[in-house]
């Protein structure tokens, strides 16, 4: 293995553009940080500056770079890692988007999406893609654009825009708009990628209307995408990911039956199912794994839409705390039993449900409730939806788990993390470094340069705590039936006009 390098991950999440420094043993040397705008035009409509992410993901490596990195020529490399989903559009002569980037929580296209499955298209998007039709994905955002932004459709027909999700948006930008590219895991996310076939769906572009030359080339997710020309050093950017497949990756799940769940502004629980492609019978979906040299892992996936993300509105929509942090305290105050119940389904339900018209409620509010009895249902809400993830995922796969890898930044509190073992009665390990999707992102870019290889990968991980069960499994089951149903309540809320 090589020695004196470094590599970067540009770790390009939802609510902020981050860099981290990892060394060569693939520990974290330093992180950057800097929150963007979230734009909300209207009630479920989510949406972010293209540039704006472009620009602070820039500064937070230059920032990096001045204050941790002496010669730019010991970067061996760059991994992305990114928000999945998030849709752009932009001109193909002079590099400027046509209008916001759509979130992946932008739930604006859920009627289109019900054309789409009255129009029997269910089945053929989930035997090509895995995926079930939802306005979560990138396709009826794109198609959302090309017929709302004037000019947008007949523009594109002429070749003369470009889409990308972040990861594309970001390597146009760093190798000087010469580079229209993406990875396996997150052209697996458009709902327009045949993941057995490995290659965007003709078929399914035409149903769409999607022009073809809007896509962006397919690569492994440790390939060579270009380079940063950065103080006159060529840096080669080798490794993309998805976030989600970045921290399956990052927590080292390489083999079929590991399983890992990341708490960010989603809950994301993915589960390596090997190199054959499985369906789900409940309410999951299937992606790409990681692609490593023309290699391709499945993944069984479930989605939870808003984790993290309810506790930012506890911050700054409620203003009942300041920063996340405090979130750990306040739940361990609250020492009667567990009544009030908190749905997050603020842009729907994910899965197992996949309810577009699911809203969010509290339930079993009392006059002695106050709002640490909030913070804690909140906090809970993360643990009971994991559980309803890890259920159907072990119908699927046909055994149950017997622990589960975790990693985001809501694993920090220990609450959270003790009550999830709880209420899944498993043990929960929490490695000694929680970036794993900007490490998975890191591990990429450090093979594709050749700096390791996966074998030595496998000497890096170390635990920083196991937590056991303590509550009895029948506490934990009645809690469970009781989160159920405060679930049913919140469903079909909006009414599909």
């Amino acid at each position: 293995m090589k020695s004196g390098k470094y590599i970067i991950a540009l770790d390009q999440g939802t609510t902020s553009s981050r860099a981290v420094l990892f060394d060569a043993l693939a520990n974290v040397v330093a992180i950057e940080q800097q929150e963007f705008s979230q734009i909300y035009p209207k009630a479920g409509w989510v949406e972010h500056d293209a540039n704006e992410i472009w620009k602070t993901q820039l500064k937070v490596f230059e920032d990096l770079v001045a204050k941790h990195v002496e010669n730019v020529s010991d970067i061996a490399a760059i991994g992305i890692t990114n928000q999945r989903e998030t849709t752009l559009i932009w001109d193909r002569n002079t590099g400027e988007p046509i209008h916001n980037a759509l979130v992946w929580q932008d739930t604006r296209t859920s009627d289109y999406c019900e054309r789409l499955k009255r129009k029997g298209l269910e089945t053929k998007v989930r035997d090509s893609t895995g995926l079930v039709i939802d306005a979560y994905f990138s396709a009826t955002k794109i198609i959302w654009l090309l017929d709302n932004v004037e000019g947008a459709r007949e523009r594109a027909e002429k070749g003369e825009l470009m889409f990308g999700t972040m990861d594309s948006w970001l390597v146009y930008n760093l190798t000087g708009k010469k580079q229209h590219v993406t990875d396996m895991t997150n052209a697996s996310r458009t709902m327009f990628y045949n993941i057995q076939d490995h290659r965007w769906d003709e078929s399914l572009l035409k149903v769409l209307n999607i022009p073809p030359s809007l896509l962006p080339e397919v690569k492994n997710s440790a390939a060579h995408f270009g380079d940063f020309e950065y103080q006159g050093h060529m840096i080669p950017i080798t490794g993309i990911a998805g976030d989600q497949q970045a921290a399956l990756f990052g927590q080292q799940c390489f083999e079929a039956g590991m399983a890992k769940n990341t708490y960010g502004t989603g809950c994301f629980m993915l589960m390596n199912i090997g190199k054959e492609m499985q369906l789900s019978d409940n309410g999951l979906i299937t992606t790409v794994g990681i692609a490593l040299d023309g290699k391709f892992n499945y993944a069984l996936e479930g989605s939870v839409f808003v984790a993290g993300a309810a506790v930012q509105w506890l911050r700054d929509g409620l203003k009942i705390i300041e920063k996340a942090s405090e979130t750990e305290q306040l739940a361990k105050d609250v020492i009667e039993a567990h009544d009030v119940v908190m749905v997050p389904a603020f842009v729907g339900l994910g899965a197992p449900y996949w309810d577009m018209y699911a809203r969010g409620a509290v339930f079993g509010l009392t006059r002695d409730t106050n709002y640490k009895h909030l913070v804690k249902a909140t906090l809970e809400s993360l643990a009971y939806q994991t559980r309803d993830i890890i259920i159907a995922m072990q119908k699927d796969a046909g055994y149950e788990l017997k622990s589960l890898k975790v990693d985001g930044g809501a694993v920090a509190n220990n609450y959270l993390m003790q009550f999830q073992a709880d209420i899944l009665q498993v043990n929960v390990e929490r490695p000694a470094v929680i970036e794993s999707t900007a490490q998975g992102a890191a591990y990429l870019a450090g093979l594709g340069c050749g700096l390791w290889t996966l074998d030595e990968l496998s000497a890096y991980r170390e635990l920083d705590a196991v937590f056991e069960p303590v509550m009895k499994k029948e506490q934990a089951d009645k809690l469970y039936r009781q989160w159920q149903k405060a679930v049913k309540r919140t469903m079909n809320w909006v009414e599909d006009d």
